[in-house]
This record gives structure tokens, sequence and C-alpha cells, in this order.
């Protein structure tokens, strides 16, 4: 019987990560669950048949250590889904300078950390066959909305961090592909109960949504997918010719609703 191919998920405790894996699961994968918080992780992992390691992406010594115990029982990893990230509500003049720096150390770091620590798995799993990266950005790394300005920013790095892997990795048989979710309804992003536009709650979406794109991403080849094309696919086409009418618009538009 030929073993499972491995595949790690950061956050995994919730939200999009909890439900990738347990799609990943369902498809044949043995998934190793990241994230900090231990009781979860050790439920999922029980329920889908998987393993679980707690760990903190932004920090970089503890993802090398993470790694580096993965690698030990599975040499050859060939997925990783860098999903973890954090909210940060908020414009940049008043928003607390502690949770911008975490937002670009989970959001945008962590992704680097994950893939420089998991490279070596990745390139074992890519030797006889092919691996790949998924990374779980945003459509707000497209689109600057000024209400989150520091997560924004932050889903723009990872996006920029996604592409530049892709093009490094070409011709290597690790495929790095990008997830762009629109509002999802999560437990860390309650969008429905925040976002003060009635249209645009009308265009949130659910973890499982986003999960099924992370597996469509791997099976199809697909580079990068908007999730759901309508309307976050046209925002991102708006946001590159008109800017300034974009980030007007989305001022207004997206606000939520404690502001």
């Amino acid at each position: 019987m030929a073993e499972k191919p491995v595949a790690v998920v950061t956050g995994a405790s919730s939200g999009i990560g909890e439900a990738t894996a347990r799609a990943l699961a369902a498809r044949g994968w043995r998934c190793v669950l990241l994230a900090r918080r231990a009781d979860r992780l050790e439920r999922i992992a029980l329920e889908i048949g998987g393993e679980w390691e707690t760990c903190d992406v932004a920090d970089r010594a503890q993802v090398d250590a993470v790694a580096a115990r993965v690698l030990q029982h599975h040499p050859a990893v060939a997925l990783l889904v860098n999903n973890a990230g954090i909210p940060a509500r908020g414009g940049f003049l008043e928003i607390d300078p502690a949770r911008i720096e975490a937002a670009m150390d989970v959001n945008y770091l962590g992704s680097v950390w994950c893939l420089r620590a998991f490279e070596p798995g990745l390139r074992r799993a890519a030797g006889t066959g092919r691996a790949h990266v998924v990374n779980v950005v945003s459509v707000a790394g497209t689109v600057a909305f000024a209400p989150a300005g520091a997560y924004a920013a932050s889903k723009h790095a990872q996006l920029a961090f996604s592409r530049s892997a892709a093009a490094l990795l070409r011709g290597s048989g690790i495929r790095v592909h990008a997830v762009l979710p629109g509002f999802v309804e999560t437990e860390g992003f309650p969008q429905r109960s925040k976002l003060r536009s009635p249209l645009l709650r009308r265009f949130v979406i659910e973890a499982d949504d986003v999960a099924r794109a992370v597996v469509r991403a791997i099976e199809k080849d697909r580079g990068e997918i908007t999730v759901p094309w309508f309307p976050y696919r046209l925002v991102t086409i708006a946001q590159a010719l008109a800017p300034g009418l974009v980030a007007a618009l989305a001022a207004r538009a997206t606000r939520h609703r404690d502001e």
C-alpha cells in the first residue's frame, strides 16, 4: 500500500486552516497541523488521522525547530499550505504599532520562514513527482483597504513573496500557488458582524469555499485563484486601473460597524 503524501498546514486550529486540512485528509493526504492552540490541534488531528505540532510561525527559531522534527519523521513533504494569519483592523495612524508588527510577522514573514524551513522536504517530494506550496493570501493583497491598512500591507507583501517564490522555484518541481479569498467568515475574522456595507456582507464566503479553492489550485495547477471570482477579481482589476477611485470607495464600503 502506497504511503499517503504529506501536507503541512499552518494556522490549522480553526477557520480556513482547519477546513483545508479536513478537505485534504478526505482526498488521501497525511496532514501535519501547525498552530498555537494545542487542544484544538489535537482534536482535529485525531478526527482526520493526522499529526500536529504547536508552532508560532512568527518565531523563526520555533519554525525551524518544528520543521526539523517533522522532516525527521517525514523527509518528503509534498505540500505546504501557508495559511496562518491574524487580523489588523484600523488605519495606520491609530492602530497599535505592535499590531502592525505582529501582522507582518505572521501574515508575511511566517510564510517566508515556513518555506525556508520545509524547502528540503519539498525538494525531496519534487524529486519523485511534484511538490506544492499554497499561500493563502487575500484580495487585500491586491487592493489597499484604508480601514485595515496594516493587514492589507502584510498581504501585499505575502503576495509579492508568493509570486517571487513561484519564479524562483520554476523548473524545480515545486509549484507555488496563491489563493486570494475575499471576505471570509471565521473565528478570527467575524466579517458579517463587522462589515457595515450590506452589499459586501452578501459576498462573505465560508472557510470551506477557500479550502476547495486550495485543493483546486493543487489539482488543476492554478497559479493564482481569487475566491469568488466575482466581484473580487473585478475589484483587483479596478485597483490597477483606477487606484484613487477604489481607495475612496473602499474607505466608505469596508469601514467596520464599530469604527
